[in-house]
C-alpha cells in the first residue's frame, strides 16, 4: 500500500504493471469528457453544448450552433450514445491511444454529476470492450461547489468525498483495466482545489481496503503525491494569446523538477481556444495557437524526452476550451495521425495507418443509417471485432459492402 507518513505520500516504484506491454513504452492516455447531452439520447441539450447561449438546433450553412470554435465529425452527440462511445474507443485503439483519463465529479445528485457518473460507466464499459485502459481524474472542486450552494456543509466535505471513492473502490479500482501502479489504483485529481492537505486525502482513504496513489496537477499539493501532471498553462497568457516562448518555459521548468521523482506524467496538447467569452460565461482564458499540429507535436516531444511512464493528451473532446483531437470538421484527423506517427516511434510494429482512422466514421454512419436492423448490425459487429483484432482489411470490406 502506499503510505502516508508524516502527512506525506510516500512513493513506491514504478512497475510494467502499468504499462500497456512489456516494452516498457510510455502510456499514451486521452483525458476525456462526458459531460455531453442531445435530444435524441438524454431529452435535452446539455450545458456544454449550449452554455446557455448557443441553440445547436439553429445553425449557419448547416452547422449547428454550439459552444464551441470546432465541430466534430459526427455532429454534436451524447455522451451516452453507444454508437459514438465505439466510434471514439476504435479512434483511440487504431491511433495508438492505451485508454482514457476521464473527468469524474463524483456520484451525487446534484447539478449533472450523477448523470456524468452514468455517462462514465457507459465509456468504460466501451473501453473494456475495445481492450484500452482507464483512470479516473476525481473533480474534488464538486465539494466546494456543494457547499457553496448548501447542499452538503463544509464538515461533510471528507464524508462526502470518503463515499465518492467507496463507490470507485465497488466500482472500477479493481477492475483489472483500471490503471494500476504497484497494485495501487492511480486516482488523477483536477487540483486538489478543495482537499489541499495529504491529511484530507489520509481520511478520505482511510475506509479503503487499497490506498490509491495520487496524480496531482501541477501546484497543487504535489509534496502529497505520487506524481503531477502539467496543463495547458493558460494563467501565463493574460487573456491574450501565449508566446511559444513562454509555454516552452513553464513545460521546461515542469519537467525539470519532474525529473526529480520516481513517476514523471506528461500532457501534450493541441492548442487551447476557448469560447467562454462568446457565450457570456466568463473572460477568454486566452489562446494557444496550434500551428498546423506543430503545438502537439511539440508537446508531445518534450513530454517523451522526459522519459515518462504516461503521457497525457490534453484533451480528447474538451469543445469549450479547445483542446480536441478527436476529428474536427476543421482540423480532420491531422491530431490523431500525429499521435498514430509518435506511437509508431514508441512501437516499431505499430500496423494502422491514417486511412485506418477514417473506417470508425463510416461505421458510426452505418450504425445510424441501419439503427434498428439486426442483420446489419451484426455485419457492423463483425467490422468492429475485425478493427480491434487489427484486420483493418476485413473490416474495410464488411463496410463497403453495406455502404449504398
Amino acid at each position: 500500500m502506499l503510505a502516508l507518513i508524516s502527512g506525506q505520500i510516500a512513493a513506491a516504484p514504478w512497475t510494467a504493471q502499468a504499462q500497456a506491454d512489456d516494452s516498457g513504452r510510455p502510456l499514451l492516455l486521452a483525458h476525456y469528457m462526458p459531460w455531453y447531452q442531445t435530444p435524441d439520447v438524454s431529452g435535452y441539450w446539455g450545458w456544454h453544448w449550449t452554455m446557455n447561449h448557443f441553440d445547436p438546433a439553429q445553425g449557419t450553412d448547416g452547422r449547428p450552433d454550439i459552444a464551441s470554435h470546432y465541430l466534430p465529425l459526427t455532429g454534436p452527440y451524447d455522451s451516452q450514445d453507444a454508437a459514438v462511445l465505439e466510434y471514439q474507443t476504435l479512434l483511440m485503439k487504431l491511433s495508438g491511444i492505451d485508454g482514457v483519463i476521464v473527468d469524474w465529479y463524483g456520484t451525487e445528485d446534484f447539478r449533472d454529476y450523477a448523470v456524468l457518473n452514468a455517462a462514465t460507466s457507459k465509456l468504460f464499459e466501451a473501453v473494456r470492450r475495445a481492450g484500452l485502459r482507464f483512470v479516473i481524474c476525481y473533480e474534488d472542486q464538486t465539494l466546494g461547489h456543494m457547499v457553496d450552494e448548501g447542499h452538503i456543509t463544509s464538515d461533510q466535505t471528507l464524508q462526502r468525498a470518503q463515499e465518492d471513492m467507496l463507490y470507485l473502490q465497488a466500482n472500477q479500482f479493481g477492475d483489472p483495466a483500471y490503471l494500476k501502479h504497484d497494485g495501487q489504483p492511480l486516482l488523477f485529481v483536477f487540483g486538489p482545489q478543495v482537499l489541499r492537505q495529504p491529511s484530507d486525502w489520509e481520511t478520505v482513504f482511510a475506509a479503503l481496503d487499497v490506498t490509491p496513489a495520487l496524480v496531482t496537477l501541477d501546484g497543487h499539493m504535489a509534496f502529497g503525491a505520487l506524481a503531477s501532471y502539467p496543463w495547458p498553462p493558460m494563467q501565463m497568457a493574460g487573456g491574450v494569446s501565449l508566446a511559444p516562448a513562454a509555454l516552452d518555459s513553464y513545460l521546461e521548468r515542469f519537467y525539470r523538477n519532474a525529473r526529480r521523482q520516481d513517476v514523471i506524467v506528461g500532457s501534450a496538447f493541441p492548442a487551447f481556444h476557448d469560447i467562454y467569452q462568446q457565450a457570456g460565461v466568463r473572460s477568454s482564458y486566452g489562446y494557444i495557437d496550434p500551428q498546423n499540429g506543430e503545438t502537439l507535436r511539440h508537446t508531445l516531444d518534450l513530454a517523451l524526452a522526459a522519459d515518462p511512464q504516461i503521457v497525457q493528451l490534453v484533451t480528447w473532446n474538451d469543445y469549450g476550451e479547445g483542446t480536441i483531437i478527436e476529428p474536427t470538421e476543421e482540423f480532420g484527423y491531422q491530431y490523431l495521425e500525429i499521435v498514430q506517427t509518435t506511437r509508431r516511434t514508441l512501437q516499431a510494429d505499430f500496423a494502422p495507418t491514417a486511412d485506418d482512422l477514417r473506417l470508425p466514421l463510416a461505421l458510426f454512419q452505418l450504425r445510424k443509417a441501419h439503427a434498428g436492423d439486426v442483420a446489419v448490425n451484426a455485419e457492423l459487429d463483425r467490422a468492429y471485432d475485425a478493427l480491434i483484432a487489427g484486420d483493418t482489411a476485413a473490416a474495410a470490406a464488411i463496410i463497403d459492402r453495406i455502404q449504398p
